[in-house]
């Protein structure tokens, strides 16, 4: 007898949250993350990013649907679920007056881990914490201390990290630093699903991506199918021996036109621009020079949510 194991690590079903004062955070998600991918909730402030994955983490409790991890119900199987979670949470609650590696390795004991001193040196020199093991975390930067959160959410060695705006206020240098660690997780056969307000982050990290905004999930799919499926192309042709037939033989197409400058506006640059050029130069006209803008992810979500990534 065949055996189906299903490659979703996270299954989200019919997820619904309304606080206590009315505020419907959550709006019905139904959401799949499959094991070993890169997974982004993109969303405007407000957008119920946090919630979902305070959820998925045990911390609040929905009103209504089902999140299993691993095929164990977040709530029902509670002890079990949360120990394949490492959380980095947005706001940094630490112990400001206890030392970095002991501050880790309670980490590692609440999840019943027993004391491994070698594993917590290898995490702390992963994230260039070693030399700082000894300081009190109110000595830390601020970049350290990032370091230090997701430190503490490695050491019980989970399947599945969790980020909510893992490189929030840090520089660029630490940033990229952070992407890079977290492809090595990847590598690894880590499943990471974080929060963003950065477009970028989401674009060279992330498998696929979910956009959310007002607690509904409006699209999800890869970077690059989102853009292709959701995004338009502006192309500029300047060209001469325009006739004033041009209306008729474009009309299948968006553009204006003026002081023989064409701007059109297509949705697959790839399939339109051959196309364009061949009925331009088969009329007559002269192409001197072409130049293309695709939409990026940025484009796709403003169009979506009618806001900014940080409103």
């Amino acid at each position: 007898m065949l055996i189906y194991m299903s490659n979703d690590q996270i299954s989200i079903n019919n997820l619904s949250k309304v606080y206590d004062n009315g505020f419907e955070a959550l709006k019905n998600i139904n959401l799949n993350i499959k094991k070993g991918e890169i997974f982004a909730m993109l969303g405007p402030n407000g957008a119920g990013k946090t919630t979902l994955i305070s959820i998925i983490c045990g911390i609040v409790r929905p009103s209504s649907g089902k999140v299993t991890v691993d095929e164990f119900d977040i709530i029902d199987d509670y002890r079990e679920t949360r120990s394949k979670i490492g959380l980095v949470p947005q706001e940094l609650t630490l112990e400001q007056f206890e030392t970095v590696f002991n501050n880790v390795s309670y980490s590692r004991g609440l999840y019943g881990k027993k004391p491994d001193s070698k594993h917590i040196e290898k995490v702390l020199k992963d994230l260039s914490l070693w030399d700082k093991k000894d300081l009190r975390l109110r000595q830390l930067s601020g970049g350290m201390k990032r370091r230090f959160q997701l430190a503490k959410a490695l050491v019980h060695n989970p399947d599945i990290i969790i980020l909510d705006e893992p490189t929030a206020g840090v520089d660029v240098e630490l940033r990229h630093d952070l992407w890079n660690y977290l492809k090595d997780l990847h590598n690894m056969g880590k499943t990471i699903l974080l929060t963003t307000h950065y477009i970028e982050e989401a674009e060279l990290l992330c498998d696929n991506v979910a956009i959310i905004n007002n607690g509904v999930i409006l699209k999800e799919g890869s970077p690059k199918l989102l853009t292709k499926e959701l995004g338009t192309a502006g192309i500029i042709i300047n060209a001469s021996g325009v006739g004033p037939n041009h209306e008729s033989i474009l009309s299948d197409y968006e553009y204006t036109y003026e002081e023989d400058r064409f701007h059109f506006l297509v949705k697959d640059a790839d399939k339109s621009l051959p196309r364009i050029i061949h009925t331009l130069s088969k009329n007559g006209n002269n192409v001197h020079s072409v130049d293309l803008k695709k939409s990026s992810l940025e484009d796709v979500f403003l169009d979506l949510t009618g806001k900014g990534i940080n409103e």
